[in-house]
C-alpha cells in the first residue's frame, strides 16, 4: 500500500512540474511519449526485450524532436476593444466665486 502511494505521488509530482511548459515544450512531450510508446511496442514485437528498449529510447528521442520542432504556435488570444463611449465629457468651464456664488468667466 505504502509503495503503491509513493508511486502515485511521485507521478503526480513529476506531472506538475509540466504545468508552466510552453506551446512548443507540451508537443515536444506529446511526440516523445508517442514515439517511445510506439517504438517500444514495434522494438518489442521484432527483438524482444532488448528491442522494445532500444525502440523506445530511438522512437521518444526522434518523437521528441519532430513534435517540437514541427509544433506550430497556437493562435494569439482574442482581446476585445474597450466598450465605446457614449458621449464626451463635458469641456472643462471656468468659474468665478461671487457673492451670489459662482459665475462662469
Amino acid at each position: 500500500m505504502i509503495k503503491t502511494m509513493a508511486i502515485v505521488a511521485v507521478a503526480g509530482l513529476s506531472l506538475a512540474g509540466c504545468a508552466n511548459n510552453t506551446y512548443q515544450q507540451n508537443e515536444a512531450l506529446r511526440g516523445g511519449a508517442l514515439g517511445a510508446g510506439t517504438g517500444a511496442i514495434i522494438g518489442g514485437l521484432l527483438g524482444g526485450g532488448r528491442g522494445a528498449l532500444a525502440g523506445a529510447a530511438v522512437g521518444g528521442a526522434t518523437g521528441a524532436t519532430v513534435a517540437g520542432v514541427n509544433a506550430a504556435p497556437p493562435p494569439p488570444g482574442y482581446y476585445a476593444p474597450p466598450p465605446p463611449r457614449y458621449y464626451e465629457p463635458p469641456p472643462p468651464e471656468c468659474y468665478v466665486e461671487t457673492p451670489r456664488g459662482p459665475r462662469p468667466c
